[in-house]
This record gives C-alpha cells, sequence and structure tokens, in this order.
C-alpha cells in the first residue's frame, strides 16, 4: 500500500489514508450499539422510561437510515476529503454534546447529531476502499473494511458494560472525543480527494420522498417488538413509508441524473449480492438481539456477561474479515458464500433446542461458528456486487446496498422479537395458576419463555436457509465485468495505482 495517485494528480500515501479512513469509521460505527448496556444507568440518571431512552438507539438507527441513501449525492458531488472531515467533525460535535449532557433532551439531540455523521462516514468508507484499489484488489480492501462494519457494533455491548461498571457513563463518549479529534487534525495531511466529483443540483423532492419514506419505514418496524404488528402505530408508519419509498424509486427511475441511481439493480450480479447480504444481516442482527435477552432473563446474566458471551463471535468476525477478503481476490465469493452461509446455517440450528441449563461456553462457541459464517459471506458478496458496477455507479450500489441492509436489520429484528413476544405470550400459564400453584406456574412461565426463544431461533434458521440457497445464484469468478471498460480502468488506477 505505497504511493497512489489523488484527483488532483498529486501522489499520496494510499496506506496512511486506509488507517485513518478504518480509526475514523471505527469510532463513528461503534455508536450503533454502544449504549445498547447502558440504558439502566442512563434510566437512573435522568429519570426516564424504558420507552424513552430506547430512542437513544432508536433515533440514532432513524438519522443514520435517511442519511444513507443522501449520500450517494454527497459523495458525487463534494470531494472526498472536505466530506469525510465534514463527516467527523459533525460526528464530533454530536459526541461532545453527549458527553456533557445535563438532562436527557440534550443527549438525544447529541445522539442525533452522531448519527447524521456516521450515515455519511459508512459508505463512504466503502465507496473510497472500492475506488482507490484496483477490482483484483477489492477483496482485500472490504475485508479490512469488514473490520470496521461488522466488528465494531459487535463489541459496543461488550465495552459499554465494562465501561459502565468501572467508569461512569459520560466516558462512553469521552473515551471518543480525542481519538475523533486526532483523526480530523491528521486528515489535514493524509486524508486525499479520491473519488471524481460532478456538479448535480440537489432535487428536495427526492430528499423528502426518501426521508419521509425511509424514516417512516425504519420508525414502523423498529416499534414492532413494543406495540406489535396490528398497532395502529405501526400500521400507520409501516403503510406511509412504503408509499412514500415507492413514490421515491419511481421518481429516480423517471429522473436524468436520479439522486439515488436504482437502476444498479439491471446487475444481476449486484441484485443477487444485495439480497443475499441483506438476508444475512436480517440473520444476525435479530439473533444479536435475541441471545442476550435469553443469558439476562433465563439464565439471570448480567449485561455486561451477557455482552461477553458474544465478544468471542465480534473478535471471531474482526479476525476473519481480512482472511476472507484476501480470499475472495483468489477463489471468487460464490464458494465463500456458500461455505459461509452453511456454517450460520448449522452455527444456528442448536439454538431451537437451548433450554435453561445450556452451558454457556456450547453458547460462546455456537456464535462464534455463526460470526465465522457471516464474515465468509458478508463482505466478499457485497465486494461481488460492487464489481458488476461501472466506476460511476459505485457510489450510489454501496448507497442502495447500505439502505437495503439498514431496512432489513429493522425488519429482521421486529420480526424476531415479535415472534419471540407472541409465542411466549400463547404459551404463558393462565393467571389462576400462580395462586393455586406458584412453583408449577414458574417452571410454566420459563417453559413459556424458552418456546418463544425457539420460534424465534426457528425463523432465524428460516432466514439462513433463503441465504444458503442465494448464495449458489452468484457468479463463480472475483473479477469486476467492467475491468476492460477504459474510463473505469483510468478511474481505478487514479484513485490507487501505485
Amino acid at each position: 500500500m505505497g504511493n497512489a495517485i489523488d484527483t488532483n494528480g498529486k501522489s499520496y500515501n494510499r496506506g496512511l489514508l486506509v488507517a485513518l479512513l478504518l480509526i475514523g469509521t471505527f469510532c463513528t460505527v461503534l455508536n450503533q450499539t454502544i449504549l445498547s448496556t447502558a440504558f439502566p444507568t442512563l434510566m437512573k440518571a435522568f429519570d426516564v422510561s424504558t420507552s424513552t431512552v430506547q430512542w437513544l438507539t432508536t433515533g440514532f438507527l432513524l438519522v443514520n437510515g435517511i442519511m444513507i441513501p443522501i449520500s450517494a449525492w454527497l459523495i458525487t458531488t463534494i470531494s472526498s476529503k472536505v466530506l469525510y472531515m465534514s463527516a467527523m467533525s459533525i460526528f464530533l460535535l454530536g459526541t461532545v454534546i453527549c458527553w456533557s449532557a445535563v438532562n436527557f433532551p440534550m443527549l438525544l439531540i447529541g445522539r442525533l447529531i452522531q448519527a447524521v455523521g456516521v450515515g455519511v462516514s459508512m459508505p463512504l468508507l466503502q465507496t473510497m476502499m472500492l475506488t482507490i484499489f484496483p477490482a483484483n484488489k477489492r477483496g482485500t480492501a472490504m475485508g479490512l473494511a469488514g473490520i470496521v462494519i461488522g466488528l465494531a457494533p459487535a463489541i459496543g455491548p461488550t465495552l459499554s458494560g465494562w465501561v459502565i461498571d468501572n467508569l461512569t457513563w459520560r466516558d462512553l463518549f469521552g473515551m471518543i472525543i480525542p481519538i475523533v479529534a486526532i483523526v480530523i487534525i491528521a486528515s489535514f495531511w493524509v486524508m486525499r480527494s479520491v473519488l471524481e466529483t460532478k456538479k448535480a443540483p440537489l432535487d428536495i423532492w427526492s430528499v423528502l420522498l426518501s426521508t419521509i419514506g425511509f424514516g417512516s419505514m425504519l420508525y414502523g418496524f423498529s416499534s414492532v417488538g413494543d406495540d406489535g404488528w396490528g398497532s395502529a402505530k405501526v400500521l400507520s408508519t409501516l403503510i406511509i413509508g412504503f408509499v412514500f419509498v415507492a413514490l421515491f424509486v419511481w421518481r429516480q427511475l423517471t429522473m436524468d441524473d436520479p439522486f439515488l441511481n436504482f437502476r444498479v439493480y439491471k446487475s444481476k450480479e449486484f441484485t443477487v449480492s444485495a439480497i443475499l447480504s441483506s438476508v444475512v444481516m436480517m440473520a444476525m442482527v435479530g439473533v444479536e438481539m435475541v441471545i442476550p435477552l435469553y443469558l439476562q432473563i433465563v439464565k439471570g446474566m448480567s449485561a455486561f456477561h451477557s455482552g461477553l458471551t458474544l465478544l468471542a463471535g465480534a473478535l471471531m468476525m474482526g479476525v476473519m474479515s481480512p482472511i476472507t477478503g484476501r480470499a475472495f481476490d483468489r477463489f471468487g465469493a460464490k464458494r465463500l458464500a456458500i461455505m459461509g452461509m452453511f456454517l450460520l446455517t448449522i452455527g444456528t440450528l442448536p439454538f431451537a433446542w437451548i433450554t435453561k441449563d445450556t452451558s454457556t461456553l456450547y453458547i460462546v462457541i455456537l456464535y462464534a461458528v455463526r460470526m465465522f459464517g457471516i464474515a465468509m459471506v458478508m463482505m466478499p458478496a457485497t465486494t461481488a456486487g460492487m464489481n458488476a458496477l461501472p466506476m460511476n455507479l459505485i457510489s450510489h450500489g454501496t448507497a442502495v446496498n447500505n439502505t437495503q441492509r439498514q431496512v432489513a436489520s429493522s425488519v429482521g429484528t421486529a420480526i424476531l422479537v415479535s415472534v419471540l413476544t407472541n409465542v411466549t405470550k400463547n404459551n404463558i400459564p393462565a393467571k389462576h395458576v400462580l395462586t393455586t400453584n406458584p412453583l408449577s406456574y414458574a417452571d410454566k412461565a420459563i417453559n413459556a419463555t424458552l418456546t418463544g426463544y425457539h420460534a424465534a431461533f426457528w425463523v432465524a434458521i428460516g432466514f439462513s436457509f433463503v441465504a444458503l440457497i442465494v448464495a449458489f445464484f452468484l457468479k463463480g469468478s472475483n473479477r469486476s465485468t467492467h475491468v476492460t471498460d477504459q474510463s473505469t480502468d483510468e478511474a481505478a488506477t487514479k484513485g490507487g495505482a501505485a
């Protein structure tokens, strides 16, 4: 990773630029899950309810999801150096507000500002990594990006639990501030403009339709766990979301210069890879939500220890992402994806029979096997899809793929949590048993809860099996179908050839 040429024809150190990108984006993506085990502490500190404190994550993910489609336009029109430094500065501002928050509204505003930065930095990382490396090295590049996108959210709960136990909730934000400040300062010298830009007018209607559509849809799915599918709030927000997203897609397809180019779906390879990575996200995020609930409710673990149980799997994903990236460059995505989906399916299957006496070590090993499988699928499939696109559509492909995955994560979590809740509720013993036979009631209540978990895991197994079938539709080759285009070759060379 030596010197390369930026869009101004000046040489830069690609290794340093990549390191800066990874460190900065790791800090931003980490914030998606860093508060999950801190909720009880924050509820006590600000005297707020569970449903109120959840907005620190729900609101963050909503704004993050709304910003991702907008990122394609930003990446196309603003210099990558200016955009990266702006995204990191916005994120730093939000983090400082959170760290110094004196009341809950101030903390929430800080989280929403943070989310604006994250919604831009994550797609920008992927687009830059795909551009500054030639097609035959993109697997390795995206494997490095996978460390950030896969590992950071996965270690969030464990890190959060440790900080809450040993320091204060403010340190969750305080420890990030100096790192991000150093990244911004270093960006003045290390970061370069490596993406070609053009002047494109901002289509206000597209922004409005996208914001209302994706915002409403994500809010609807995130509300299912508390309110159920039959709730008027859930149904109305989902209907509004689907209608506005449909209008947004229609507008993009009828525009000469679309805000977000859905024509990327004309590529079969991109479409297959986007479906595959979305279903994998549904299987991953839903189970990441359900396993800690099982560990805390059924096995009586603390939030920190339940997070610690998932740490081996998170580290497995971090270690495997660069390895599977290099393997993609040699073997292509198809074999990796099929093997990964097989591991994910067989790693999920035993969860359908867990009991209250199931060994914690057994769960640690199974979860690590699942994450090993996910690492073999996620970035190789994404890279295969991006390699099928011409260079001028990569920022749109990244934004479409990330938006689809964000929606899939919300859908997967909503489905698993609602199945868990409804099956448990339907199997819970009648209230009169509590007075007539308390011991029997307690035993049956635990069995009802376990039945709910088993049902949720069967749904996750279904997701995994569907993705296993989809993996067979990937092409065997890892080569970009567009690397023979002269313009694409020039762009790749300009962005990253030594």
